[in-house]
C-alpha cells in the first residue's frame, strides 16, 4: 500500500465492471475505487484493502442498495478476505454473462476502435444445470507448512483452506486433494479428463526435502518425476486422442476443447491441400484437427510451441498425420516471416497476447483467413488494432463462458485480409 491517505471505510455507489472483476466507483476525495464483491448499480460501505495516489481497491463488507442479480454465493469460501479464485459468484450467471459482454464490447471499442456486437454463450459442462459450477477440470492449491493445502486470498500470499471447491469438475474433487495432507510440497495440480476417468496430481518440491504424496484417488508426478499411474491424461476431442503429461496445458473447462475445436473449424472452413499455420501450439489440439481437415494434395500444418514437453506431446498427438510438423520455438516477427506462403493461421497466444510485431507479421503474410483464440479481451484488442490499420477485416468474433464466476472469458475471432487488388 502506498502513502497516500484516505478513509478507510465509507459508502459508495459502483458503476460497472472493469477488468479485474471489481465494480468502478468514486471515494469521497474523488479518486476511482475498484470494489470488489459489488454488482453493478449498487450502494455499498466498503473498506479499503490498498491505495495509490490515484485509486484504490476495496471489498463491498455491507450492501445497502442491492442489485437484482445480486444472489446468494453458492460457496462458503466466497465473500471478502476469504478464497481469491472466484469474482462473481454474488451475481446471477445470466447478469455475468452480460457484464463479459459489455467488457469485450468496451475494449474492443476503446483498444481496436471496432464497434461489434458481443454475446457470452454458455459451454456445455455435461452436468444437467447451467450454474456455474462443477466446470473446471484442473485446479491449483498452495500448500502451508503444516501440509494443509488451499487457494490464495485475493492479492495476499496468505491462504484459505477449504473443504472442496464448487467449481471443480466431479473428477477433481473425486482425487480429495483439498482434505488431504501434503508434507514438504509447496503447490499441488490436481487435473483430470472432462469425463473424469482419469486423474493426476502435479506435486512442487517445498523447502523440505522431497514431498509425499498422500493416498488420494489419482496418479501422481513429482517435481516431472513420475510417481504413480497414471502419468498423464488422455483426451477425446471431435472423436481423436490427446495424450497431456501433468502439469501440461489444457484447457481448464470440461467443453472448452471441444467447443473450441469445433468452432475454429467451422470458422475456417479448411480444405484438403491447404496449408496451415498452428502458432503458440501447445499439446496439438488444432494443429490435429486441422491436420486431418488439409490432408492429402500436399496440405500441410506447421504447428509452433516454445515449450519443449508440450512439443512432445503435440509430436505423439499427430503422429498419425505425417503432413503435420512441429517445431519448438519462440513465435517471433522473423519465424512468421520465413513460413513461407500458407493459407491459414490459428492464432492462440498466452495472455499477453502475439504483440504489435508478431500481428503486423502474420498481417503481412496474409493467409486466407486468421482465427485469433484469446483469453484476454485487452490483448486481443491490442492485436486487433494492428490488422484493422493493415486493412483487415474481423469476419466474425464470438466469445464463450469458459470460466464461469470469475470475470474471464475466451474469444475467437476471425479476420480476412484485404482483397488483393
Amino acid at each position: 500500500m502506498s502513502d497516500a491517505s484516505g478513509p478507510a471505510s465509507f459508502e459508495v455507489e459502483v458503476g460497472g465492471a472493469a477488468a479485474g472483476g471489481a465494480c468502478v466507483g468514486r471515494a469521497p476525495d474523488g479518486r476511482v475505487v475498484f470494489v470488489r464483491h459489488a454488482a453493478p448499480g449498487e450502494r455499498v460501505r466498503v473498506e479499503v484493502t490498498s491505495q495509490t495516489t490515484h485509486f484504490l481497491r476495496a471489498d463491498a463488507v455491507e450492501v445497502l442498495e442491492a442489485s437484482p442479480d445480486r444472489v446468494a454465493p453458492p460457496c462458503p469460501y466466497a465473500g471478502p478476505g476469504r478464497c481469491g479464485g472466484c469474482d462473481w459468484q454474488h451475481v446471477g450467471l445470466d447478469r455475468q454473462r452480460a457484464m463479459k459482454a459489455e467488457l469485450v464490447a468496451e475494449q474492443l471499442r476503446r483498444l481496436a476502435g471496432l464497434e461489434v456486437p458481443v454475446a457470452v454463450e454458455p459451454v456445455p459442462t455435461g452436468r444437467d444445470a447451467d450454474d456455474g459450477l462443477g466446470w473446471r477440470t484442473r485446479i491449483t492449491l498452495a500448500v502451508a507448512h503444516d501440509g494443509r493445502p488451499g487457494y490464495r486470498k485475493h492479492r495476499s500470499h496468505d491462504l484459505q483452506p477449504v473443504d472442496r471447491c464448487l467449481i471443480a469438475a466431479p473428477g477433481v474433487e473425486q482425487v480429495g486433494a483439498e482434505r488431504a495432507r501434503w508434507f514438504a510440497a509447496e503447490q499441488v495440480e490436481v487435473a483430470t479428463t472432462s469425463t473424469g476417468d482419469q486423474r493426476v496430481v502435479a506435486v512442487q518440491r517445498g523447502r523440505k526435502g522431497r514431498p509425499r504424496v498422500p493416498d488420494v484417488d489419482a496418479g501422481a508426478v513429482v517435481d516431472g518425476q513420475p510417481a504413480r499411474v497414471p502419468h498423464g491424461l488422455r483426451h477425446r476431442v471431435a472423436g481423436r486422442s490427446y495424450e497431456v503429461a501433468a502439469g501440461g496445458f489444457w484447457q481448464v473447462h470440461v467443453g472448452a476443447a471441444e467447443v473450441l475445436g469445433t468452432a475454429v473449424l467451422e470458422a475456417l472452413a479448411p480444405r484438403a491441400g491447404e496449408r496451415a499455420l498452428d502458432l503458440y501450439a501447445g499439446v496439438g489440439l488444432f494443429a490435429a484437427l486441422l491436420g486431418e481437415a488439409v490432408a492429402g494434395d500436399g496440405g500441410s500444418v506447421l504447428a509452433v510451441e516454445s515449450d519443449r514437453r508440450a512439443c512432445h506431446d503435440a509430436a505423439r498427438n499427430t503422429a498419425d498425420l505425417p503432413h503435420v510438423g512441429v517445431r519448438t520455438a519462440e513465435v517471433t516477427p522473423e519465424l512468421v516471416s520465413r513460413v513461407g506462403p500458407v493459407d491459414l493461421v490459428v492464432l492462440d497466444p498466452p495472455r499477453a497476447g502475439a504483440g504489435l510485431a508478431v500481428t503486423a507479421a502474420l498481417a503481412a503474410l496474409r493467409p486466407r483467413l486468421l482465427a485469433y483464440v484469446s483469453c484476454e479481451p485487452a490483448s486481443y484488442a491490442r492485436d486487433a488494432r494492428v490488422l484493422r490499420d493493415a486493412g483487415w477485416e474481423q469476419r466474425s468474433l464470438r466469445a464463450f463462458d469458459l470460466y464461469p464466476m470469475t470475470e474471464h472469458v475466451e474469444l475467437l475471432g476471425v479476420w480476412a485480409p484485404p482483397a488483393t487488388a
